[in-house]
């Protein structure tokens, strides 16, 4: 049996991984979870979600900023650790570390590599409209998710749903698929397939500022980004001055503008609870849920009626001629 875990990770997708691994019998001796950080107005410490599980649940717990410190990995070694799990820890593995487990480090990365190596795969996943995503089990290299691949499940990707939807239900299975490799791994029935690296693409770190809309972009597009970037960085448009989150949108209506004189980011109208805005292509976008700053997320109707929006205003920062 493979025994003596660590696991290594810090956001909430990594915990549904840390509940399958106790609720199988295969709680880590240790957990390395990112330090505490302050965050929020009021700048409260709030413990990374990976650290308070193992609080919670009486686990040995180390938070570090630097696993590559030999403090840090002296101590691991008197651990003698039989394997890593690795889940969204969001530091560089180095070879000592990497070669400090008996049997390796294994990782749960939150895509199908070799597609979306790197941070963001989920994002990447819905800004590129994919309609299928999935989870891979893979043993750590010193390459960015370059190791063989040891086990995949996929799951279909809901038009509408958001990089943070679609993020919980993957955590969700990739918990089930790590129990499952070190089951299958146990039993001699696993074997590691090296990656198609010429196949690989790349997920790279997210910044605030790549959320502002573009209205020359089809609907297709700014209604793939509005998911992705949901919920972190959030996307955003001008509007008489001022930046609202656009929160929800949704496709499926041409513009009715038949002469073509509606520009990118111009309203169109509004159809029961949807505003309607003049994309590219020839193309509308409808707004359902939208945020002005300091304010509550409405619906597209009440932001319509609190702020008597009407044809032919503008989004972003086209103006009219």
């Amino acid at each position: 049996m493979i025994e003596r875990l660590v696991f290594f990770g810090t956001p909430q997708f990594a915990v549904p991984t840390l509940d399958a691994l106790h609720a199988a019998g295969r709680t880590p001796v240790l957990v390395v979870s990112q330090p505490t950080r302050t965050a929020g107005r009021g700048r409260q410490s709030v413990a990374p979600p990976v650290a308070q599980w193992a609080q919670d649940h009486g686990v040995a717990l180390v938070q570090t900023d630097a696993v590559k410190d030999p403090q840090f990995l002296a101590s691991l070694q008197e651990i003698e650790p039989c394997l890593a799990v690795v889940v969204a820890f969001g530091q560089i593995f180095r070879k000592q570390l990497l070669v400090l487990p008996r049997l390796g480090c294994m990782n749960l990365h939150a895509s199908l590599l070799p597609a979306y190596r790197g941070a963001s795969p989920i994002v990447a996943a819905v800004r590129h409209g994919e309609t299928e995503a999935g989870v891979t089990t893979m043993m750590m290299e010193r390459g960015l998710d370059s190791g063989p691949v040891l086990l995949q499940r996929a799951l279909a990707v809901g038009d509408n749903e958001t990089a943070g939807e679609l993020s919980i239900r993957l955590s969700e299975i990739g918990a089930e698929l790590v129990v499952e490799t070190l089951y299958r791994w146990e039993q001699g029935d696993l074997s590691a397939t090296r990656q198609q690296h010429e196949l690989a693409t790349h997920a790279p770190m997210l910044e605030r500022s790549l959320g502002e809309l573009d209205w020359t972009s089809s609907a297709p597009v700014i209604h793939n980004l509005v998911r992705a970037f949901d919920p972190w960085p959030g996307t955003k448009s001008n509007f008489r001055g001022a930046a609202v989150a656009i929160k929800r949108t949704l496709l499926g209506k041409r513009s009715s503008v038949a002469d073509g004189s509606a520009r990118p980011g111009q309203v169109l109208e509004l159809d029961a609870d949807v505003l309607w805005v003049k994309a590219g292509c020839d193309q509308a976008l409808g707004l359902v849920e939208l945020q002005r700053q300091g304010k509550r997320s409405v619906s597209a109707r009440d932001f319509v009626n609190g702020m008597r929006v009407a044809p032919g205003e503008f989004f972003g920062t086209v103006a009219a001629d």
